[in-house]
C-alpha cells in the first residue's frame, strides 16, 4: 500500500507555473506571503490551549502547511503502548520509533501521522496515551530524534505552521514568527473535559485538572526540550478567548510581521 506522505509531491507543469508565479491569499482575498518564500510560524505552549486547532487553522487562512509536532509523540507513546515497550527501556522505545518512520499524509486535513506505514487516527488522542506521552516526550534520544526529523519536514515544506512546546526555542529557533499560547489549567482541563464529552468518553474535570498540572510541571522541568517561552515570541492569553477570536488575533500579528523588513 503506499500512502502521501511529506516525501511525496507530483505537480503538473500548469500547476508548478502557478504555485511559483502566484499569491497564496487568506479568507479576505488579500496576499499574505509570496508562494516562493519560506515562512515558518511556530505555536509552542502548554497542554490545553488548543495549539492544534489554532495552528491548523491559522494555517489554511495562510495557505501554509500544518505541522502537529504533538502528535509525532503521541504516535511515539502509542508505539510503546502496543509494543508493550517499558517507558524507562529508552534505547528500545527510540530503536522501534527510528522504524516507524513517522511521518504526514499530507493528503488528509489535517494531515495524518503514520507509523509503520499505517494511518494511526484518532487512536493518539486516547486518555491511556495522554497519559504516558509527558514523559516518553522527556527520552533525550527520542527528542534528538523528533528535532532531526521536524526539521526535516520544514526542509519539505518550507512555509510552515508548526505547533509543539519546543519549537521557538529548541527546533526553529530563528522563525520569522512565534506565538506562544497560554491559559489557566482550569480553563484548560474544562477544554479538555469539553472535548471527551463531544468524543462521547467519560470526563473526570477535577482528575484532568490534576494531569494538567503533573504535565506541565514534567513538561517544564525536562531536561531535554522544557517548555519555556522562546524568545521573541508573542505571548497570548487564551483563557477568555475562543478559537475563532484567538486565530483572529494571530491572523492579524502574522500579517504586520510580514511587513516587516
Amino acid at each position: 500500500m503506499t500512502h502521501a506522505t511529506e516525501d511525496i509531491r507530483v505537480l503538473s507543469a500548469p500547476q508548478v507555473a502557478v504555485k511559483v508565479d502566484l499569491l497564496r491569499c487568506a479568507k479576505d482575498g488579500h496576499a499574505v506571503f509570496r508562494l516562493d518564500q519560506p515562512i515558518i510560524i511556530m505555536i509552542d505552549g502548554p497542554a490545553g490551549t488548543g495549539k492544534s486547532s489554532v495552528a491548523r487553522h491559522l494555517a489554511a487562512r495562510l495557505g501554509l502547511d500544518f505541522l502537529d509536532t504533538g502528535a509525532m509523540y503521541r504516535a511515539a507513546a502509542l508505539i510503546a503502548l502496543q509494543q508493550r515497550i517499558p517507558i524507562t527501556d529508552h534505547d528500545a522505545l527510540v530503536a522501534s520509533v527510528e522504524r516507524a518512520d513517522i511521518r504526514f499524509d499530507w493528503s488528509m486535513d489535517p494531515p495524518g501521522v503514520l507509523a509503520f506505514g499505517e494511518t494511526l487516527g484518532e487512536r493518539i488522542r486516547r486518555p491511556d496515551v495522554t497519559a504516558v506521552v509527558s514523559p516518553v516526550a522527556g527520552i533525550p534520544g527520542l527528542r534528538r530524534l523528533m528535532v532531526q526529523r521536524q526539521r526535516h519536514i520544514a526542509s519539505l515544506h518550507p512555509r510552515l505552521v508548526t505547533e509543539g512546546r519546543d519549537q521557538g526555542s529548541v527546533v526553529f529557533p530563528d522563525a520569522k514568527v512565534k506565538f506562544y499560547l497560554d491559559a489557566t489549567p482550569e480553563e484548560r482541563a474544562r477544554r479538555r473535559a469539553a472535548q471527551l464529552a463531544a468524543a462521547g468518553m467519560s470526563a473526570d474535570e477535577p482528575r484532568l485538572l490534576r494531569e494538567i498540572i503533573e504535565r506541565d510541571r514534567s513538561d517544564m522541568s525536562r531536561a531535554d526540550g522544557p517548555l519555556v517561552c522562546p524568545a521573541g515570541a508573542d505571548v497570548i492569553d487564551t483563557s477568555a478567548m475562543t478559537i475563532e477570536r484567538v486565530i483572529d488575533e494571530l491572523e492579524v500579528r502574522v500579517r504586520a510581521k510580514a511587513r516587516e523588513p
